[in-house]
């Protein structure tokens, strides 16, 4: 029986183990009922660098229903900072245990020559559907280090289902057709993570009682890292403040 296999790194040398057997090290999550849940808000503090118009011209259909035509590489609302991902990076929970992976796809849609979210989490082999609604030809091509990599043109208002079958950080997803076109899919084999709104908002759930690394990320911006011990069924405010990178 065919199994799939996850990267390793030991002693700087990366080696390639079955995902099924390492998987099997662990043992299986059963809620409790008592979970503790993660809350806060990303904000920043100073300016940062202004939207830069994107030229559109080559495809007129990415110019229609209003689009601004702008780079998104930093999106604020007044100090509230939207599109940072916050995730688990390690725990003893994350060592010892394992978390089921979901069968309903994350959902990466197109629209207005535009990926949103434009930072996603996805588990380790948990469909990934990619959504053109667009009325112009798309393609999509994520770019990993550890993944397989695919190419795949995407006719108008159509759809396609993919996976990843490693853990893996921030893999840029692009459209050749498009080059202002830019995502990023974070890969992990548990569900401690999620993207900060456009009020900077975010939460995470169902979170068993540990001391865990929790890191904040911003593709432009940087990342922070800090520890947090969480108890049976609290309720946690962890807030992040990003430096601004404008003089």
């Amino acid at each position: 029986m065919l199994t799939r296999i996850i990267p390793v790194v030991l002693a700087g040398l990366v080696l390639l183990l079955p995902h099924q057997e390492a998987n099997q090290t662990k043992t299986p999550y059963k809620s409790t009922g008592n979970e503790a849940t993660l809350v806060g808000t990303v904000t920043v503090k100073g300016q940062t660098s202004k939207p830069l118009r994107i030229d559109m011209s080559a495809d007129p259909i990415c110019l229609t229903n209003g689009n601004l035509a702008l780079t998104e590489f930093v999106i604020r609302n007044g100090d509230k900072l939207e599109n940072v991902f916050i995730y688990f990076k390690s725990g003893e929970a994350l060592r010892l245990l394992s978390f089921e992976t979901p069968t309903a796809p994350v959902v990466l849609h197109r629209q207005n020559c535009r990926f949103s979210p434009r930072v996603l989490g996805v588990r380790v082999n948990q469909p990934l559907n990619i959504e053109n609604n667009d009325l112009t030809y798309h393609n999509t091509h994520p770019m990993p280090k550890v993944n397989r990599e695919w190419n795949k043109s995407q006719p108008p208002n159509s759809s396609l289902m993919e996976k990843f079958e490693r853990a893996e950080f921030a893999i840029p997803i692009r459209c050749n057709q498009h080059p202002w076109e830019k995502a990023y899919a974070a890969v992990f084999d548990h569900p401690f993570f999620a993207t900060s709104d456009g009020f900077g908002r975010y939460q995470i759930g169902s979170i068993p009682a540990g001391r865990y690394q929790v890191i904040a990320w911003h593709e432009k911006l940087g990342e922070q890292e800090t520890e947090i011990t969480l108890v049976p069924g609290e309720v946690r405010n962890l807030d992040f403040v990003f430096a601004g990178d404008a003089k």
